[in-house]
This record gives C-alpha cells, structure tokens and sequence, in this order.
C-alpha cells in the first residue's frame, strides 16, 4: 500500500505521522469512517438498539468527534513539509485505538483558550492567498512556509467555529417525563479516555425523586456532573460506576446507565493489530480510503428491582438492584446487564470476512458500507 508510518518504532505504542501524504490520508480515512457513524446510529435506531433521542444525543457527539479530526486536519496538514519552524506532527496510539492520543485533545483544549488571540494576530485567509500567489507568481517557489501560516489560521477557525469533542464533555439532562414528585430524565456525557485514547459516550436514565428538579438544583446538579466525569473510565464497570452513583445521591435513582466505546479503528497501514481483523485486511488489499475497521461497543445496565435499605433512625432509602448478564457468570466480569459488538468496514473487507468466518465473529453485528455510502446490517 503506499499509506506508510514514517519514524516507526515498534518499542512504542505511540507513533507520530510525520510525512506529509501519510498524515493526510489518515486524516481523510477517517473523514470517510466519521461520515458513517451517524447512519449506523440511525441503523441501529431502527432496529431498536438505541430510541430517538439516544440516536440524536449519539449524532451530535459523533458530529464533534469529526469536528476534532478535521480541526486537527488543519493542524497537521503541512507535517513534513518545511515550514521554517519546529513544528510536530499528530502522535496516534498504534495499538489500542487507531485514535489520536489523549494528549492531543489536551494541547486542542489549550489552543482553543489562546484561538481568539491568535486569529486577532494573524493575517487573514485572503491576505494570506494573495501573498501565496505573488510568491507562486512572482518568485517561482513553493510558499510553503505561508502555506503553513494558512493553515494554522484554519485550525484555530476550526476551534472557534466548530462543534468539537474535547477530553471532558460535560454532563447535560434531557426531561422525558414526570413534573412533581418524580422526574424522569435521560442524563448524557462523553470523554475522551486517556487509559485507552478513545471516545466514550455515555447515557443514564435516572428518576429523580428531590424536592427540586435535578438541573436547576444549585446544589445537586454541580455535584453529579462532577461524580459523574470523576468515574468516567473504561476501567470501571458499569455495575461499579451505577451502584456508587446511587448510595452518593439518595434521591437519585438510575434506571438504565449505557457506555458505548467508539473503536478502536483498524487499519493495515496504520495500526499494529493482531487476529482476524489482521488477515482480514491483509487478505482484503483494499484501495485506498476502504482498507480500515472501526469496532463499536455498547454496554448496558439495567435495574432489575428497588429494594428499601435504613438510613438512619427514621428514614429509609430507595437502593437499585442491577440484572447482571446471566450466561456462564459474565455478568460479574462486565459489570453489565449486556454487551453488544459491532464492527463498522466497507464491503470488500467485509466479503473477506465473511469468507474467513473467524471463530468469535458470529455474535458480532456487522454494518457494511456500500461503495456510495449506504449501511447494510448483518448478524
């Protein structure tokens, strides 16, 4: 394939694109991947995997995960190129995730800070165009280094002006139904892990039973979306995260606490992935934008029952029971009620796939896209 990581080590999980075609079109697979995730959300919402407002909530934060690959696209579109500065070039974890690492999104949070300053500093696009064209023109170079200034102005334009996915995304409530004494509300969050460089999407449906409604509560609501981002890890079980949040807040019940883990993303000539997905892409030998896998998890954690435990000397409390995946104990290793795989990939690795039959494959949903962008569905 002509994609290749320049400056490999193979001691380091963490690799930096850092020639100029293979950064780009890391950047423009995964332009083609994210232009996808929102029919396969709706996909999934046909086939009751997730209800309407689950699918909106997913899309919006899919939408600003490809906001931050294309901010970052600006950022790094002149990598290898000599700009006449020391300038980097984007780090990906090669191993676990495909994604760009943590660190990246925490040096967009700082850039996106100081955006405004720097936008206020700079010349603007067309003044920037004209002084290219003049150089192209008159001189009969490159204007790489004003090529470079361009698309750093882009980049922090892109911060400004877009919807983008940062490592926290703070917790917001959308009210399904109740006004009184008991509210239901659909509570939704997101992070960028840093134990495994991925985005993480979660959703709860909690019933609120306080005095005052949980998101005008002063004195509740601050404290849950810090409970709630403080326990954002991968490495928590759902069971964990559930069952802390219901002994913290009394009057607070959740009902349903869903994590759904967007990646990693394979590809053959990016990533170091081991076992089927391997041959898989190896086999497949796909052109160019089609050779890639991105896997999708969903989690799941439901109340089964509300027990009544004391508090005190006069006063009970309502305490969840969760339903734990029955099938040969998995449930008390997941820490969920159950666990749902897919993968995401274009048809010829698919048919590849689908010829090899791996062992472990059959219990993965497969979403095909077609070669003009339509999502299949297959068990």
């Amino acid at each position: 394939m002509s994609e290749v990581i320049t400056g490999k080590d193979l001691s380091r999980d963490h690799v930096g694109l850092s020639e100029t075609q293979a950064a780009r079109r890391y950047f423009s697979k995964f332009e083609t991947i994210t232009g996808h995730l929102a029919r396969v959300a709706a996909e999934m919402e046909v086939e009751g995997t997730f209800n309407r407002n689950e699918v909106q909530i997913l899309t919006d934060y899919l939408e600003r995960i490809a906001g931050t690959f294309r901010a970052l696209g600006m950022k790094y579109l002149m990598t290898g190129r000599d700009t006449g500065t020391f300038f980097g070039s984007l780090e990906m974890d090669t191993t676990e995730s495909g994604f760009p690492v943590f660190r990246e999104l925490l040096t967009m949070g700082s850039d996106f800070s100081q955006a405004e300053r720097h936008l206020e500093t700079m010349p603007d696009r067309h003044t920037l165009t004209e002084r290219m064209v003049a150089q192209i023109v008159g001189d009969r170079v490159i204007p790489t280094r004003l090529q470079f200034a361009l698309s750093q102005r882009l980049y922090y334009q892109a911060l400004t002006e877009q919807r983008l996915f940062w490592p926290q995304n703070d917790p917001r409530t959308i009210w399904l139904e109740g006004l009184n004494d008991r509210r239901k509300f659909l509570v939704h969050w997101a992070v960028y892990d840093s134990q495994v460089n991925l985005p993480v999407i979660y959703m709860m449906e909690l019933e609120d039973s306080g005095r005052t409604s949980l998101p005008k509560d002063a004195t509740r609501w601050p404290s849950v979306q810090a409970h709630l981002m403080a326990q954002s890890m991968a490495g928590l079980k759902l069971l964990t995260i559930a069952k802390g949040f219901d002994e913290d807040f009394d009057n607070l019940h959740p009902k349903r606490l869903r994590r759904v883990h967007v990646g990693p993303m394979y590809s053959a000539a990016y990533t170091r992935q081991t076992g089927p997905i391997r041959d898989v892409l190896e086999q497949a030998r796909a052109p160019e934008g089609q050779d890639w896998c991105l896997a999708w998890t969903i989690e799941d954690l439901e109340s089964e029952r509300v027990d009544s435990e004391r508090k005190g000397w006069f006063s009970t409390v309502e305490r969840e029971v969760f339903a734990l995946d029955p099938f040969a104990g998995r449930g008390a290793d997941t820490g969920a009620t159950r666990t749902e795989r897919a993968v995401i990939l274009p048809q010829r690795p698919y048919q590849v796939l689908a010829e090899m039959n791996p062992p472990g494959f059959a219990s993965v949903r497969k979403f095909v896209v077609s070669p003009r962008g339509r999502v299949l569905s297959y068990r």
